[in-house]
């Protein structure tokens, strides 16, 4: 990797992109598992099946009341661990309207495309997984989803010094990656300040997602009309503001451990950073999206019938089937995560009321 590196000087943009998708170094793109235990991190759609059990009563509840087209895409499908239970529960709850539903993701990691292909091998006949939003079915009409995918795209790194901002960089030193700074030249991200009206202080870093930005223009290209829901952590832009955010929100997980630095374990950590709400709004608006809301997910959750997924039993087994997901249920509701994580729904072409 620090071969590959040496004698440039990347944008951390540049160096997200390597690390995280390089077909050779990539963290993403590498035969190994990422989510769970025996991984860095987990999402909160591998909590149980209950999300996934969430959101397909959503969806069938839409297309069922208000004739939305029955063909859902996933974008960044993970284990496919999701799209089995959304299709597990489709499949019981509406048979007439799963047998012409379609469910497609788009999976830019091999790894996850094999793992995807092995978990819903019994829905084979409804799924369909490609690389990318030119693959979609023209005209693509429906609901997108996506969990936790923002969060993982290249960002580029800005910090204000003596009221001039600059750009920073990532060089090799040695056997060693540093941070390096050059003041602002690039016009893209000046753009982006300024159309977003962002202004630093001195001493703040910011994350420009200027890849987050390019996204929602492809993916207005590829959707006809469409009902958008996006699951992710992240802050609004006077949250941002917050003096404790100040040296920005980009970070690494290595083994379930949170990690300050991004440069340490290069092509084997996850990176991350949170999502600006404002934003996704921003330019989702630009292409013509109607924003409907943006709610805490355990706010979300609720008003999407959560608790009644809740399993009536008798077993004094705690480590049941049935009580472990009574408990996830909860812990989606009553634990930190449920406050941290947002859902943003934004529409094309569509005016439906989501949670009535």
């Amino acid at each position: 990797m620090l071969e590959k590196m040496k004698h440039k000087r990347l944008s951390y943009a540049q160096y997200m992109e390597l690390v995280l998708y390089d077909e050779q170094y990539g963290y993403y793109m590498k035969k190994r598992e990422k989510i769970g235990r025996a991984g860095d991190f987990i999402t909160t759609s591998n909590v149980a099946n209950v999300i996934g059990h969430v959101f397909a009563n959503l969806f069938i509840r839409l297309i069922e009341t208000y004739d939305v087209p029955p063909h859902v895409c996933e974008i960044g499908g993970g284990t496919g661990r999701f799209a089995y239970a959304v299709l597990d529960q489709w499949q019981r709850q509406s048979p007439k309207t799963f047998s012409n539903g379609r469910y497609t993701i788009v999976e830019a990691s091999p790894y996850h495309c094999e793992k995807q292909v092995e978990m819903l091998a019994s829905f084979a006949d409804h799924v369909h997984i490609v690389s990318n939003l030119t693959e979609l079915p023209s005209s693509f009409s429906g609901i997108v989803f996506s969990n936790e995918l923002f969060d993982a795209f290249p960002v580029h790194v800005v910090e204000k010094r003596n009221g001039q901002i600059y750009e920073c960089f990532v060089a090799v030193e040695g056997d060693k990656l540093v941070e390096q700074y050059a003041p602002l030249e690039n016009e893209e991200i000046a753009q982006y300040l300024a159309e977003r009206n962002i202004d630093l202080v001195d001493g703040q870093r910011f994350e420009v997602p200027l890849a987050m930005k390019t996204f929602i223009f492809q993916l207005n290209d590829a959707i006809e009309r469409a009902i958008i829901f996006t699951v992710d952590y992240g802050y609004t832009d006077e949250e941002w503001k917050h003096p404790l955010r100040r040296q920005g929100s980009l970070r690494g997980y290595y083994h379930h451990q949170l990690i300050n630095d991004p440069l340490r374990y290069p092509g084997d950590m996850d990176i991350t950073t949170h999502v600006q709400w404002d934003a996704l709004r921003f330019y989702g608006e630009q292409v013509g999206w109607t924003f409907t809301h943006l709610w805490r997910q355990d706010e979300f959750l609720l008003k999407a019938g959560i608790f009644n997924q809740l399993i009536d039993h008798d077993d004094p087994d705690p480590f049941s089937e049935k009580s472990r997901y009574n408990r996830a249920i909860r812990s989606l509701v009553m634990s930190d995560i449920g406050s941290a994580f947002q859902v943003m729904v934004q529409q094309k072409k569509m005016n439906i009321p989501i949670l009535t």
